[in-house]
């Protein structure tokens, strides 16, 4: 009774208010239109194998660039300050710059779920309202709505690009690139993981059936609690956890 389902949300949550946060806490099971352009909502909509498509063909180039970079042995640390104790980066360190970069971005992974697409956003403040429901709100609105479960390519760029601007001017080139791209894959990873705790039927026992049981727990009972998807790591030393009791109750 708050929304007029046959026309698009975006443009009417913000009216919500106060009642914002309780309603969109409570999920349908039926598709959500976002824009009133057909244009706007096709880019808004992912099926889970384009991310794949579009992104691994780029961590593959990108980790050849990196290692081959690293190869002709030019890459130094600390070379900015000091010439006498810099450090050489070889080419066999490339593995471990790569899993570097993939473990930031377990980090990084939680801190956008949590900061992010978990804000509660002001009652008065229209327009939060309106990003968070764009951002994040939307999927648990409507958590089983297989074409948002991914991030688009379009928007995913920009962000990406970001990111990627970021580690250039911190590190060395070369050295950035190569956190980069482990970073890529990390977000890759996810994006594959997040779509299958939605719709894959892991085996019971098995590391991907827990988190597929820890991820519904954070849509259907702890949406303040539970940020990590692809690891529980984070949620361990930030406290946020979701209590083990609750899993043995339903076993």
């Amino acid at each position: 009774d708050l929304v007029d389902w046959q026309k698009p949300l975006l443009w009417q949550v913000g009216y919500l208010g106060e009642k914002y946060d309780e309603w969109v806490h409570q999920p349908v099971d039926r598709p959500i239109r976002l824009f009133h352009s057909d244009f706007l909502e096709s880019l808004s909509k992912t099926a889970w194998y384009v991310v794949f498509m579009v992104w691994a063909p780029v961590v593959l180039y990108l980790s050849w660039v990196s290692y081959t970079s690293l190869a002709q042995g030019n890459t130094r640390l600390f070379s900015s300050f000091t010439t006498e104790y810099s450090i050489p980066v070889h080419k066999y360190y490339f593995p471990f710059i790569f899993l570097l970069g993939m473990f930031l971005w377990s980090l990084l992974e939680y801190l956008i779920h949590r900061f992010v697409f978990h804000m509660k956003p002001p009652a008065s403040n229209y327009y939060l309202i309106t990003l968070h429901f764009l951002l994040h709100g939307q999927h648990h609105k409507s958590p089983f709505d297989s074409s948002r479960l991914v991030f688009p390519p379009v928007p995913a760029s920009l962000v990406i690009g970001f990111f990627y601007g970021v580690l250039q001017l911190l590190l060395p080139e070369v050295l950035g690139l190569s956190v980069f791209v482990g970073g890529l894959c990390g977000y890759v990873i996810y994006d594959m993981m997040h779509y299958y705790l939605h719709y894959g039927s892991p085996k019971k026992g098995t590391y991907l059936y827990g988190l597929k049981a820890y991820h519904v727990k954070h849509h259907f009972e702890h949406q303040k609690s539970g940020f990590g998807i692809s690891t529980r790591f984070w949620d361990h030393p930030f406290r946020t956890l979701i209590p083990e009791e609750t899993f043995e109750k339903e076993d």
